[in-house]
């Protein structure tokens, strides 16, 4: 177990140093900040002193080891737009962008996983048919395509909902329901495809030769083998909740983390974009790492694995 832990948290500690790194040095290729944050009036000389006072001067290799070593001390850099911790700001839209995502999470799992589940236990039936349809749908449509029609039905032509801000519950409806049901339908896609799977095992069919109930040969064997790789997908979903708002927040004005990179990414605002690209990594292989935990836990057999591994 702990050779295990050891090697996943290796892995991720590379992948967030490759993620760092590579927003890093595409930022710093992409222009020059001091142009666009001193502005085109500015003189010749005052854009050398803000890139001096920035080390932007520098080369990129001496600035790259300067951040990392920055970064080791806990020091992730300050904003060069309004001169604060760029770390400070970032925490500050948090709460912003969770008061949307995990609601939408729930309703991924809440609707998607119940749905591929009755979809596979009634296969080929109408409601099958009809659910497949919607997911097909959910999942094809681009999130924001769904949040204009959403907008447009219910805000421009119903009158019920708003259409951007944060000022009260209400606002949260429309961008939820966008980040929701685009994940409900992959949830439900790939649960069914999961249970139908599970449902064709020769154990499957010899437990119900037996005569074991069928609820309990549902429950007891199909569900736990089936929510791996659906354990999997709401891995990536959870990773993804930071990133996945970025465009759901532009649209609907929601003043959380994916609209400040937006933002951040127009200004060259260099350390609050690798700030938030760092986030985005840790969290990302946060889940991932407990992905690979609930694995363990759904099928023993992957548990016994790392320890015969190691005997070789």
């Amino acid at each position: 177990m702990l050779r295990f832990l050891s090697l996943r948290l290796g892995r991720a500690a590379l992948t967030i140093v490759l993620v760092v790194t590579f927003a890093f040095v595409v930022l710093r290729l992409s222009g020059d900040p001091a142009m666009l944050i001193m502005g085109a009036e500015a003189s010749p000389e005052a854009i050398a002193a803000f890139r001096a006072s920035w080390g932007l001067d520098e080369p990129i290799w001496v600035q790259y080891f300067a951040y990392f070593g920055a970064l080791a001390q806990g020091d992730l850099g300050m904003s060069m737009r309004d001169g604060r911790p760029a770390l400070d700001m970032v925490l500050d839209r948090v709460p912003a962008t969770l008061a949307l995502t995990v609601p939408a999470l729930l309703i991924k799992i809440g609707l998607g996983i119940p749905a591929g589940i009755y979809a596979a236990l009634h296969r080929d039936s109408a409601i099958d048919r009809a659910v497949m349809v919607l997911a097909i749908a959910g999942f094809t449509v681009p999130s924001f395509v769904l949040s204009l029609l959403l907008v447009l039905l219910f805000a421009v032509k119903l009158g019920w909902l708003p259409s951007g801000g944060n000022q009260t519950l209400l606002h949260a409806v429309l961008p939820v329901l966008t980040l929701g049901i685009g994940g409900a339908a992959i949830l439900a896609r790939f649960t069914r495809s999961a249970m139908l799977e599970v449902l064709n095992q020769p154990y499957v069919r010899t437990a119900s030769a037996k005569g074991v109930p069928w609820r309990r040969v549902v429950v007891g064997h199909v569900l736990p083998n089936a929510m791996i790789p659906t354990v999997t997908i709401i891995g990536f979903m959870v990773g993804n909740l930071i990133a996945g708002a970025v465009v759901v927040e532009s649209v609907f004005s929601w003043p959380g983390i994916g609209r400040m990179l937006v933002t951040a990414v127009a200004n060259r605002d260099l350390a609050v974009v690798q700030t938030i690209l760092l986030l985005v990594a840790a969290t990302m292989v946060a889940a991932n790492l407990i992905v690979d935990l609930l694995y363990g836990v759904l099928d023993p057999r992957l548990r016994q694995a790392p320890a015969a591994r190691g005997g070789h």
